[in-house]
């Protein structure tokens, strides 16, 4: 998943709390990396990122502390399959750099369609 994130246009590593690596584009963090989870922003708003909760009890939950913003936690390796996690990291990398200003938004990113839970 790490490859993944930091295969993203503009993407790059940082560790901003001592054991935090996060994926950044520009200077805004969109993912997360651990080892067997990553944390994304799953929707705009808190009732988006509850539908992760509902349908995978198991494998998402809300994230620490900016989990009222829209933030989930998603664990690697369980019920979630792997293309809706990188569906899931596609929508939090576009969120963000959708609101960056033009000029600093990374070459070769194109606005996706909206990517609405599966």
């Amino acid at each position: 998943m790490r490859a993944y994130c930091l295969g993203k246009p503009g993407a790059w590593a940082d560790q901003p709390w001592e054991d935090d690596q996060v994926a950044k584009v520009g200077p805004k963090i969109f993912a997360f990396m651990g080892d067997e989870t990553v944390m994304v922003k799953c929707g705009a708003t808190r009732d988006e990122a509850d539908e992760w909760l509902a349908r995978y009890p198991e494998d998402a939950r809300v994230a620490p502390y900016i989990g009222r913003s829209g933030w989930n936690v998603l664990r690697l390796g369980g019920a979630i399959p792997d293309d809706e996690l990188t569906d899931a990291v596609d929508a939090s990398y576009d969120r963000v750099v959708s609101k960056l200003p033009k000029r600093d938004r990374p070459p070769g990113w194109t606005p996706a369609p909206s990517h609405p839970p599966r």
